[in-house]
């Protein structure tokens, strides 16, 4: 049997280093970066500088008018907790992202409206006040018999718009294929737009593209949103019986969640159709935001930590099932963080549950999600045992190290 030179490890340790960084590059991991836990969408055409606002004020009145422990089906002691943060949320930023929409929202208008349209909601964002920390568009879906008027609308649009906002995405409708999202990718390096895109995953055909769009949308990226009515609609559902919490969309979920762990990627589920509509009354709007509170809590718990509302007042009952999820949680994550903090690098126990440090990441991501929504405040962060510097870094690996020495 031969000995092993020196030769021979300098190139293998040569190639683990490079299967490391190849890895790393494919799969960086949760940065710890804000991801917002709704987007509210809006018809293009009804677009103005001062919609933002102007919804934001909507969804306050809303709590306002009818926020009560019995509309959200909490019990009175967590809805005592919940209830002035989603008030005090609803005051100081109650849109997180907003998405200016050119599919359904908008419909299906001759080219002369969408070329029109397309400027005026340039010109519209360009002089807007009071923007969400995130925003963007979505176009029409890129088909043989589509793609030409969704870049048509993207180029209007850029060329109209004064300044790029921060954060701003492209959002893809119903993508079915990697070469859809190269197309786009495409168009919008040749308008000299360097803007991340989302694609919605809305058609069965479409799933077994998931692992490929990384690659196809060349670093671009952010987020994989799912449609739930599409996607059930594709499998042939009958519409009585579309909904968020179908085990088919569970499914499609799950296949998202494989194609995309580890590599930054944000998910998004999708929207619950019943409307808080004010004039239908008390009852009305309570059933509808009883109805968001099952669907935001199944998708938090499978790890979905952000969907979509169509009305303002649906973003009330979006916070109070969104804030509702962390403070049940609070407690048992605090007393788990708390312990990584003390006993960094040491298995742990907290009741039955068994912690390792490759953990501490997905805890330090519960408060950093938190926080960053308004459902958790600084004092109650602070009190897992971690400085302000260290919430700062995001990085449980870093802090990890600092301890150490």
């Amino acid at each position: 049997m031969n000995m092993l030179d020196d030769t021979f490890w300098n190139s293998f340790r040569a190639g683990l280093s490079m299967e490391q960084r190849l890895f790393v590059a494919r799969f960086p991991g949760d940065t710890g970066a804000r991801q917002p836990v709704s987007v509210l969408y809006g018809g293009a055409h009804l677009f103005k500088s001062d919609t933002p606002v102007k919804l934001g004020a909507l969804a306050k009145k809303a709590f306002d008018e009818f926020a009560a422990p019995e509309a959200f089906g909490l019990e009175a002691s967590l809805a005592e907790r919940v209830l002035p943060r989603v008030k005090a949320k609803l005051e100081r930023e109650p849109i997180e992202d907003l998405r200016i929409d050119f599919e359904d929202g908008f419909g299906h208008r001759s080219d002369e409206e969408e070329d029109a349209t397309a400027k005026q909601a340039a010109r519209e964002l360009s002089n807007a006040k009071g923007l969400p920390p995130f925003i963007g568009i979505r176009v029409k879906p890129m088909t043989e018999e589509l793609g030409v008027r969704a870049v048509r609308t993207l180029e209007l649009f850029f060329g109209a718009l004064r300044q790029v906002p921060d954060n701003f995405v492209v959002t893809l409708p119903k993508v079915t294929s990697a070469g859809q999202v190269k197309l786009l990718v495409k168009a919008l390096s040749a308008l000299g737009a360097n803007v991340k895109l989302e694609v919605m995953v809305e058609a069965v055909q479409g799933l077994d593209e998931l692992p490929k769009l990384f690659d196809a949308a060349q670093g671009r990226l952010r987020g994989a949103h799912f449609g739930t009515y599409d996607y059930t609609a594709s499998l042939g559902i009958a519409a009585n019986e579309q909904r968020m919490q179908h085990p088919a969309c569970d499914d499609a979920k799950a296949q998202m969640q494989r194609a995309f762990a580890g590599t930054g990627v944000w998910l998004s589920d999708g929207a619950t159709t019943a409307m808080p509509i004010a004039k239908e009354g008390r009852e009305a709007v309570h059933a509808a935001w009883r109805q968001s509170m099952r669907d935001t809590r199944h998708s938090l718990a499978g790890g979905f930590y952000q969907g979509w509302d169509l009305h303002p007042a649906q973003l009330v009952s979006r916070y109070a099932a969104v804030y509702a999820f962390f403070l049940e949680n609070l407690e048992a994550s605090t007393q788990r963080l708390r312990n990584f903090v003390d006993k960094l690098g040491q298995a742990t126990l907290v009741g039955t549950t068994f912690d390792d440090a490759a953990t501490g990441q997905g805890l330090l991501n519960f408060f950093l999600r938190g926080l960053a929504c308004g459902a958790l405040t600084e004092e109650e962060v602070l009190a897992t045992g971690l400085t302000r510097d260290e919430l700062a870094s995001k990085s449980f690996a870093r802090i990890a190290k600092h301890r150490r020495g």
